[in-house]
This record gives structure tokens, C-alpha cells and sequence, in this order.
């Protein structure tokens, strides 16, 4: 297992050194040690497939990914992981995705838990700073006061529109706190979200965003 684990993470090492600092190694290391902090209060969980699913979470990330990118099954059949074992952890990658809204169903208590560990990681004072990262990667402008946050909206349409960065908090990163599933993780989430809340409010003395949640 430890063989299998040190492999995947020497192959993940080399693919998110082409990632931006909001999805790079370090990024992966603190989804880790909330994914820890959370597995400790789920005495069922199974660690091993929670520590590659972390390890390997944003490797087909639709925003990093390219024709010659390995997928994460790929990884795991080079490094012989054994099929039963791939399945499950594909199945908790596959419910991590926010995705406008649109995400899939969690199978596992696994996935629940790598799920809230990467959207801790989303939130608080480092969220904010990820946030503004890559939308300075991507060349998005840092507010616009005229542009609505979107409610409703699909896969394709989210990730199609480069809003500006504060927006992006009214369409993604206020809502995660509800959209916790473990009962640590819903713990973990109140202080970073209130974090946010009130640099939201700074921001709009500074600059008059309207809308800027109050509560």
C-alpha cells in the first residue's frame, strides 16, 4: 500500500507542478490534512483509499486537463493498483466536483469526506487567496459590480464564462458551507465561511459591491 501510495504521488508531483498555486501540491496537502482531521472523527472510513483519492482528486481537473494528461485510472493500472481498488477511488474523484451545482451523488463515506476536505480548502482565509490566484491566472478582472451571480445554471455554462472573482464567490463559495456532508466537515466550514463574509463586507466599504452578504 505504501509503495502504491509514494508511486502515485511521484507520478501527481509532476503533473500539478503544471498547475497554477491555487491547484498545486500544496493545495493537495492541505485538502490532506482536512481529509485527516475529518477521517478521525469517521472511525469507518477507509484512510488508504482516502489518501490516494486526495492525492489524486484534481488530475483530470476539466480546468489543468489536455489530450496528453494521464487520467487518474491510468495512474493507478501503471502503478498496479488492482481493479477493485481503482473503482472506488474513481468513484470518490467523481464526487468531488462542484461543477456549477451539478455535482454527483456520493457512494461512500470516503467520498464524502475528500468531497468536504477539498471544499475547506475553497473557503476561509485561503480560499479567498485561491480565489484571486486563479483569477489572476486566468486573466479574470477582480469585480465587476454590474455583473449578476448565476443560480441556475449547467456544467458547461459554468465553467464556459470567466466571471470576475468576487462573483465567484456568490456562485460558488458562499454555498459550500451548506453543502458540507460530514458533521466535522460542517464544523470546519463555519469559521472559514464567516472569514469570508466579512472580507465580502470590507471589500464593499472599500469599493461599494452591492450585495455583499450581511448575515
Amino acid at each position: 500500500m505504501e509503495q502504491l501510495l509514494r508511486k502515485c504521488r511521484e507520478t501527481a508531483e509532476e503533473i500539478y507542478l503544471k498547475f497554477d498555486a491555487s491547484h498545486d501540491l500544496d493545495h493537495i496537502n492541505r485538502v490532506m490534512k482536512n481529509a485527516i482531521e475529518i477521517a478521525a472523527t469517521e472511525p469507518s472510513a477507509n484512510k488508504f483509499i482516502i489518501n490516494l483519492g486526495v492525492l489524486l482528486h484534481d488530475i483530470e481537473d476539466a480546468k489543468y486537463k489536455s489530450d496528453d494528461t494521464l487520467s487518474v485510472r491510468e495512474i493507478l493500472e501503471m502503478h498496479e493498483a488492482d481493479e477493485k481498488l481503482i473503482d472506488e477511488v474513481i468513484a470518490c474523484i467523481d464526487s468531488v466536483s462542484f461543477s456549477g451545482g451539478n455535482e454527483k451523488s456520493i457512494t461512500s463515506i470516503e467520498g464524502a469526506i475528500i468531497r468536504d476536505a477539498d471544499r475547506l480548502d475553497a473557503i476561509g482565509a485561503i480560499g479567498i487567496a485561491r480565489a484571486f490566484t486563479f483569477g489572476g491566472a486566468r486573466g479574470r478582472k477582480l469585480y465587476d459590480a454590474n455583473e449578476e451571480a448565476r443560480t441556475q445554471m449547467s456544467e458547461e455554462e459554468y465553467r464556459k464564462k470567466g466571471t470576475a472573482t468576487v462573483t465567484h464567490f456568490y456562485e460558488k463559495l458562499l454555498l459550500l458551507k451548506d453543502l458540507m456532508v460530514t458533521t466535522e466537515g460542517k464544523r470546519l466550514a463555519k469559521e472559514r465561511h464567516q472569514f469570508m463574509v466579512e472580507f465580502l463586507e470590507q471589500l464593499d466599504r472599500e469599493i461599494g459591491i452591492e450585495n455583499a452578504e450581511k448575515d
